[in-house]
């Protein structure tokens, strides 16, 4: 939300709106003239405001929605005016169960770096392009395509991306089989004059793109695909390739972010800014100097030598990537991960998933699920301590600590010089780290 604000900022628009919990990117908005309230009553509504954007997040008993609703206000869900942007551009999707954020991010870093001047909505900040999105002068549109509420229906782009595909969200889908559904239909989006760019050894991919009209450029490490990236090394975690376009060798492609992950990343984001009218080679040589996106494997500050690391990551399949990645970074004697579970539907349904996630960690620390729109009937159904029983019984170190201040006063007291903490998850954990460098 707050970086399709700040695109339309960019673009002239008078932009308000309510935050309950500031962060950073809404109090940078505030800094730049958008008033922002906090209670969501509605009190910044009038007649004269042609257009309400809401998260799919925002349910329609929301006080605020209902007060637009009351001035009769045209009201949209972010998805919706996404769309639209993108009509008018020449539009690139990231969509993906994983990824989607690195991934944009590195394109339109590129991109950047190439002097294409894109357009580009990430789903984070990323210091390097001084936030999470631009208003650029060229008709590149760049921007994240989430599968939740089947938000990316809304998209009109010319070439579409698919990461990965996996069970998630599983509070607004029924089984994978839906989401699949779901992904086939955001296929059938690309014009068959533009690209669909995938993950070509994804079998739920390979079942998603049959039907659709658009030609495909499959992605793959060490593995035939039309574009392929051949793991050659890697330098204290991140991963060094050459990167060939159907068998011809492009360009060494070599990382400054870790994980072999991020090389795949990398890989489908040469790809895209390809489809885009780069070069190839220039685009590789640009991803050289790509420094990531904030709470991705964002490294904080240390304690009693520990050195403290930030990461968005609350999918068991992303948990294992991240620490796998910040194993081979940072080598540590000992790994703490403090790991937030987001949601409670999300903890019940991939609950024997999670608890096999953490081999690469020396201690599991878990507080409360953060509840975010889960309904009460869910939350009594799945507790945070139920996840730590079945950690434990998948033979690691693990416990249940309910409240930040336990956990602080407990790594304070345990980190020693040489560990790692890991604070992980899509809610408010990444508290903890500051409270850590902040408190002596």
């Amino acid at each position: 939300m707050c970086g399709l604000a700040r695109m339309l900022l960019d673009s002239g628009a008078i932009v308000s709106g309510s935050e309950p919990r500031p962060n950073a990117a809404s109090l940078e908005l505030g800094r730049r003239g958008v008033r922002i309230s906090r209670d969501q009553s509605g009190a910044l509504l009038s007649r004269d405001i042609d257009l309400v954007v809401r998260t799919a997040a925002i349910g329609d008993s929301n006080a605020e929605l209902q007060a637009a609703r009351a001035h009769q206000l045209k009201n949209v869900k972010y998805a919706e005016l996404l769309g639209q942007v993108m009509q008018e551009r020449f539009g690139v999707a990231v969509a993906g169960t994983h990824g989607k954020s690195t991934t944009t991010a590195m394109i339109a870093f590129a991109l950047t770096r190439l002097g294409m001047d894109p357009s580009f909505v990430v789903g984070g900040t990323v210091p390097q392009l001084d936030g999470g999105s631009h208003s650029g002068k060229s008709r590149l549109f760049i921007a994240e395509a989430c599968e939740f509420d089947r938000s990316f229906h809304h998209l009109r782009p010319q070439i579409a991306i698919i990461t990965n595909i996996e069970e998630d969200h599983l509070d607004c889908y029924r089984n994978i089989d839906e989401i699949v559904d779901a992904f086939r239909w955001f296929s059938r989006l690309v014009p068959s004059d533009g690209a669909l760019i995938v993950n070509g050894i994804d079998e739920r991919v390979a079942e998603v793109i049959c039907a659709a009209e658009a030609p495909v450029q499959t992605v793959a490490l060490n593995q035939d695909a039309t574009w392929q990236t051949k793991i050659v090394g890697a330098d204290r975690g991140c991963y060094i390739g050459r990167l060939y376009y159907e068998g011809a060798f492009v360009s060494e492609l070599r990382l400054s972010v870790a994980g072999e992950h991020n090389l795949y990343n990398a890989t489908v984001a040469v790809a895209a800014c390809v489809a885009c009218g780069a070069d190839p080679a220039a685009a590789a040589k640009a991803l050289h100097d790509f420094s990531g996106v904030d709470r991705r494997m964002t490294e904080v500050g240390k304690r009693n030598g520990a050195t403290i690391v930030d990461d968005y990551g609350h999918h068991p399949t992303e948990i294992r990537a991240t620490l796998a990645a910040l194993r081979g970074r940072y080598q540590p004697r000992r790994l703490f991960c403090v790991f937030q579970p987001h949601q409670h539907s999300r903890t019940r349904f991939l609950l024997e998933d999670f608890a096999s996630s953490f081999a690469a960690a020396d201690e599991v620390i878990v507080p409360e699920i953060y509840f975010v729109r889960d309904s009460e009937a869910e939350r009594g159904r799945v507790s945070a301590i139920d996840l730590v029983d079945r950690i434990v019984q998948n033979g690691q170190r693990a416990r249940h600590l309910s409240h930040f201040d336990q956990i602080a006063s407990y790594l304070k007291a345990a980190a020693e010089p040489g560990d790692l903490i890991v604070t992980m998850g899509a809610g408010n954990v990444w508290e903890i780290g500051q409270r850590l460098i902040a408190e002596r």
